[in-house]
């Protein structure tokens, strides 16, 4: 049997006035005609913020200082005929103009409109990353449901989160479906986009809101992605077994932990930043490192691979 080589592979997101540089791949090589980071292989002896300098320079012209590079994801993936280990890092300064110095035709692009579709498909979690938030506000505790909506109310307006979980498993399943028609309509209102948490059907009921988050409970009893391309599908985990499983259903992205021990889970060890960064390595997908955690700790989530925090305390106002 022939084994297939991992190549390792530094991909640069390279920022520029709220738009990424992209170019197209030429027809006669792998993947051609799709579009693409710039980037290319990590040559023996160097790191690859290196690489990732000396790449973008004679792929595009630009210049880029390696301290200015910051991690966003960890990819492998499986063509079959060829295995990549994508190492992503992004910079959001880089001088001069962009040039395809190999005939590959160059361009700025908005995230949003960064398609799967035009993408290799080893690059479906990078643009995830790309347009998630560095932090993943979940609702807490409230003493009835109108307590719950003001409570909302007030963090929306204080914290202005980009993405937020409703996530009240207290809750009967009716009174559940009352709170979500309520929180849609004020995160709509507010410009922040709303998770459910529970099970597929949920999206059924609201369609308004922009994807589902799984409970291990929920996840473990699917094989394949329970929800359409159209939403998002987030997935809780706490081991690299649960992972796998979220990998399996093509979740969009993970939550991890806990990090740190909690209140909320008491008697239960965290699993320390250097556990985290070993499953986040392993995932492939983008994490939010979760338990105890508050929003200074993005920094430490970034440089371990996670895609920033998530949790209730730095934002949710206390009972």
């Amino acid at each position: 049997m022939t084994t297939v080589r991992e190549i390792h592979v530094a991909v640069g997101v390279i920022f520029r006035e709220g738009k990424v540089l992209i170019a197209r791949r030429p027809d006669h090589v792998h993947q051609g005609g799709l579009l693409e980071f710039p980037g290319g292989k990590v040559e023996a002896g160097e790191t690859v913020q290196q690489a990732l300098v000396r790449e973008i320079f004679e792929e595009t012209g630009l210049r880029i200082a390696p301290e200015a590079l910051e991690p966003v994801i960890e990819v492998r993936h499986d063509y079959g005929d060829k295995r990549v280990f994508l190492d992503v890092w992004e910079a959001s300064s880089a001088e001069g103009i962009p040039e395809g110095r190999e005939g590959q035709k160059v361009r700025w692009v908005e995230v949003g409109k960064l398609a799967d579709s035009d993408f290799p498909a080893a690059n479906r979690p990078i643009i995830r990353a790309l347009r998630l938030p560095r932090q993943y506000a979940i609702t807490g505790a409230a003493a009835g449901v109108e307590a719950y909506l003001e409570q909302l109310e007030q963090a929306l307006h204080s914290a202005g989160p980009e993405l937020c979980l409703l996530r009240a498993p207290e809750l009967s399943d009716d009174t559940y479906a009352q709170l979500a028609a309520w929180s849609l309509e004020s995160c709509i209102a507010n410009n922040v986009k709303l998770m459910l948490h529970g099970a597929p059907s949920l999206l059924e009921q609201f369609p308004g809101a922009c994807g589902l988050h799984l409970p291990w409970h929920q996840a473990r009893q699917h094989s394949v992605r329970p929800v359409s391309g159209d939403y998002l599908l987030a997935v809780s985990c706490h081991s690299a077994e649960e992972i796998a499983h979220a990998t399996q259903l093509q979740a969009d992205f993970i939550t991890l932990g806990p990090v740190r021990p909690t209140p909320s889970h008491p008697g239960a060890s965290g699993m320390g930043w250097n556990r985290f960064q070993e499953l986040v390595a392993a995932s492939g997908v983008p994490v939010y490192a979760l338990g105890g955690l508050s929003l200074p700790d993005i920094a430490e989530a970034r440089s371990r691979g996670g895609q920033g925090v998530a949790g209730i305390s730095f934002w949710w106002p206390s009972t």
